[in-house]
């Protein structure tokens, strides 16, 4: 009750943030999954963490709606016809955002906006004036940074009025990937780079390979999550590899047997999650949005999240030679690549039968990290303030990527003299996906919006925040959090 009674007072949360918070702390109220001694030993050493799901999942972590089907078909549950125009495109869209589900209370994933306008655009001028106004509600009614629309592979108008509305906007909503491949126009991709040098956004999504692991019906949703249109993930439970390897006596003794150990447990928990969300909670009894088709159960997984691979390879190291570190040593990072073999080949054994889309099996994803972590690397990232030259850390971070069908990426921030040769880093994104890089971000270093890990903030929100001001992103507080714990904003500064 004092938590309650200290949400209720809290002067920096907003009437909207109150109300999420409260419906958290009555989730967390109760007590109705069956948790064995191991689960709760491990979650209390902060070895197993369940990202804030909450006591009694009542809905999937994230959705991943089909908006095609939803233009094609209307909704009768929200007595919406099938657009005819831009203005009832952009209108329906928003409409249903307000009734998608997730772990934020909003939605996650917000489709694939360039290609479902592009056939309403018929004069520029009012279809600009259209996409400004959606792409502003969006930014001020879904409040979270985990909100995320994917452009491309190929060019359209549309998408060029977003990438410039994005620019002229300077908002922190909604995420935006670029899935780039051979299709994307070099003209299309170098006005995506200039853009997200400016805001942080798009991020590029190597679309050949997500393709290859998900399927051509896939989409990048929350921060870099791949997952099927259709369909989404359960649930992310994440393992912390940095306080696990501490229970080993040495790198072998880990590999043999304290890794399966915790998969194992870990993977138990997962089901019994996904256990009282399908057969329990009825969401999938109930929803509108499985009785129209929009989303199917057979099209879900589950992912498995992971962190702090780098201080895990490093304490068996035990060096402080940056030279022999994660990152830089070539025995370090084989034992790196040694554990996430294992690691996969551990998740593998495990079968869910709820997780139909992926034939049983959990994903593996590289988790972003939260507020929390402090001294600890979001997925196989290299540490920051360890970063090596741009050359060696793509080729570093790329073997790793393949492992990661449901998200793994790497944040870059370059020097505003990046924005005379754009050219250049578009170079970059097309030699690392060649070398096996599954994903990329970066941004300006004097840009005012900022990639935390996945998600997007303002660093002038960040500022309101700490002076006890309100704002009205909820994921700014993750933000000031992981700019303290994480050091974010002391990436290295990469020049051209």
């Amino acid at each position: 009750m004092d938590n309650v009674l200290n949400i209720i007072k809290d002067f920096t949360q907003t009437y909207h943030q109150k109300l999420i918070s409260l419906a958290r702390a009555a989730e967390n109220s109760l007590n109705v999954l069956n948790i064995s001694d191991e689960v709760k030993n491990l979650k209390e050493e902060g070895i197993i963490c369940d990202l804030n799901e909450g006591n009694a999942p009542y809905r999937p972590r994230y959705i991943v709606v089909d908006f095609e089907k939803f233009f094609k078909n209307g909704s009768d549950f929200l007595r919406l016809n099938p657009p005819n125009d831009i203005w009832e495109a952009t209108n329906n869209l928003l409409i249903l955002y307000k009734h998608i589900p997730s772990i934020t209370s909003f939605p996650v994933y917000i489709g694939n906006i360039d290609y479902l306008l592009e056939p309403f655009i018929e004069d520029e001028k009012e279809a600009y004036k259209a996409i400004k106004l959606f792409l502003e509600h969006i930014d001020r009614t879904i409040t979270d940074s985990f909100c995320h629309a994917n452009i491309g592979p190929k060019r359209t108008k549309a998408g060029e009025i977003i990438l410039k509305i994005t620019r002229e906007l300077q908002n922190s909503v909604p995420n935006i990937t670029l899935k780039y491949s051979d299709e994307t126009d070099d003209d299309f991709a170098i006005e995506a780079v200039l853009t997200s040098l400016d805001t942080a956004k798009p991020s590029f999504a190597n679309h050949d390979m997500f393709i290859k692991d998900l399927g051509e019906n896939y989409a990048i949703a929350s921060c870099y999550n791949g997952l099927p249109v259709g369909g989404g993930s359960y649930t992310l439970v994440r393992l912390n590899l940095a306080y696990l390897a501490k229970k080993a006596k040495d790198e072998f003794d880990f590999l043999d047997n304290i890794l399966p150990y915790a998969v194992d447990v870990m993977a138990n928990y997962m089901d019994e999650r996904i256990r009282f969300l399908v057969e329990e909670s009825n969401f999938f009894q109930s929803s509108f949005l499985v009785k129209e088709g929009l989303i199917d159960k057979d099209r879900f997984t589950a992912m498995f999240g992971i962190f702090g691979l780098a201080e895990c390879v490093n304490y068996f190291i035990n060096s402080n030679n940056a030279f022999e570190r994660f990152g830089h040593g070539k025995y370090a990072n084989e034992l790196g690549i040694k554990i996430i073999e294992k690691l996969d080949e551990e998740v593998k054994k495990h079968k869910n039968n709820f997780c139909k889309f992926s034939n049983g099996n959990f994903l593996l994803h590289a988790q972003v990290g939260i507020d929390t972590d402090k001294g600890i690397s979001p997925g196989c990232r290299i540490p920051i303030g360890e970063e090596p030259e741009l050359p060696q850390h793509l080729l570093q971070s790329a073997p790793f990527h393949k492992y990661f069908p449901s998200g793994i990426g790497d944040v870059f921030s370059f020097d505003v003299t990046a924005k005379n040769n754009p050219e250049f880093i578009l170079d970059i994104i097309k030699g690392s996906f060649a070398s096996g890089l599954r994903y990329i971000s970066f941004y300006g270093n004097d840009s005012d919006v900022i990639r935390i890990t996945g998600y997007l903030v303002k660093k002038s929100d960040i500022e309101k925040l700490e002076k006890g001001e309100q704002v009205y992103n909820d994921a700014v507080v993750l933000g000031l959090g992981s700019v303290k714990n994480q050091r974010i904003l002391e990436r290295k500064v990469r020049k051209i």
